[in-house]
């Protein structure tokens, strides 16, 4: 059995993830750790990143530094949230309820998935920080409407709405792993949780292990059993703009549009009156073969940048990642297996110590590059000719 490295060993985000490996149970791991078809965008996703080249500058005054700045108005430690992920709860017991708990200690915002094990009410009771609920698209309208208003009593601040799960990218590693609702007790999966003692010994001490959101409020569906034949119909691939007025109206509050990837789609979305967009690919889960989000976001932000908040997510390791995407005009940005992998590796703790990696990086880059203040850092700390421009997919 490996033994993971005391915290003060972990150094970056990918000591992390070689702990989560090790720690979580290959099913779940691979869940997140994966991306459709040939993976060729979810590993694109991080190598865009690397070509990027940043300006060193020196004799400036560095002290007095901050990443402080907003997003949607809310004030944050730094810009970047936690993504919405499923079945986070599945990386960690209680999954959800540690990375929501850390994300409210270091002042970041925290977004819960439709598909979480927690559900909304266990994030609003063990948490006193408004939270983001994102929404998939269900075709049972009565489901929709009732998680828009939980969503509402637990006083989230903010709708994120999901546009590019209309139908799933299939991904060989959950097909292998017989990841289905319920789980399949194949020998291999047997076998395996019998390696991993630190995630099995946490995973007995909560009642969290369904669907949260979606069980005992979906009708008929009271177990993993009924669960399961409800949510293959459930993805509605008729979503329109329409779908995105009428649950605007029934939520009233501020709307956050993720899955844009072009200047079209982007159009749209301030057209549709919403207060942001995510620049996202879906961490290269939906469509292999789409290009990186950081190569994509310059062209979105020349469209509509000054129009609505241009946020962007896939791909992000490091703090150095956050600086490079507020560069080419990023307003905000999302983490989400940099964050599982903490999860998954140290629970709670590790989930505080990726963002706390993030911020460091983010913090010393940002000096490094001649500025004391994220908010006076624009593309001039990028080296011209290695960052992607407006005019790169035109």
């Amino acid at each position: 059995m490996i033994v993971a490295p005391p915290l003060e060993k972990i150094t970056c985000i990918e000591d992390l993830r070689r702990v989560a490996k090790h720690r979580v149970p290959n099913m779940f791991y691979d869940y997140a750790d994966s991306g459709s078809w040939t993976e060729s965008t979810y590993r694109n996703n991080e190598t865009a990143f690397r070509e990027i080249k940043l300006k060193q500058r020196v004799a400036v005054d560095m002290s007095g530094r901050s990443t402080q700045t907003t997003m949607i108005g809310e004030k944050v430690a730094m810009p970047v949230a936690i993504a919405p992920t499923g079945l986070t709860g599945m990386q960690h017991a209680d999954g959800e309820i540690l990375a929501a708990q850390a994300a409210e200690a270091f002042d970041v915002p925290f977004s819960l998935s439709t598909m979480s094990v927690c559900s909304i009410e266990d994030i609003a009771t063990h948490t006193s920080k408004p939270f983001w609920f994102q929404l998939y698209v269900m075709k049972d309208q009565a489901f929709l409407n009732n998680t828009i208003d939980r969503a509402k009593a637990a006083g989230c601040s903010a709708l994120i709405i999901t546009l590019d799960l209309q139908v799933l990218g299939q991904r060989h590693k959950d097909i292998k792993n017989g990841l289905s609702t319920p789980p399949k007790p194949t020998i291999a999966n047997m076998l395996n949780l019998a390696t991993k003692p630190y995630w099995c010994w946490h995973m007995l001490q909560t009642k969290r292990r369904s669907f949260g959101n979606i069980v005992g409020h979906a009708k008929n569906v009271s177990d993993l059993s009924s669960l399961s034949s409800w949510t293959a119909e459930q993805f509605d691939p008729s979503l329109s703009w329409d779908d995105v007025a009428r649950i605007k109206d029934r939520w009233g509050g501020k709307i956050i549009l993720k899955g844009i990837m072009e200047p079209e789609d982007a159009e749209l979305a301030v057209k549709s009156g919403a207060d942001a967009l995510i620049v996202s690919n879906h961490g290269g889960r939906q469509l292999d073969g789409a290009p990186a989000t950081i190569d994509k976001l310059p062209q979105i932000v020349d469209a509509v940048g000054s129009d609505i908040e241009v946020w962007m997510d896939s791909g992000i390791r490091s703090g150095q990642d956050v600086l490079k995407a507020w560069a080419l005009g990023a307003r905000g940005t999302m983490i989400g297996r940099a964050f599982l992998y903490g999860l998954g590796a140290y629970g709670r703790a590790g989930v505080d110590k990726a963002l706390s990696l993030i911020h460091n990086e983010l913090d010393v880059t940002m000096a490094f590059c001649g500025h004391r203040d994220i908010n006076t850092v624009n593309r001039d700390i990028l080296l011209p000719g290695t960052y992607p421009t407006a005019d790169l997919y035109r």
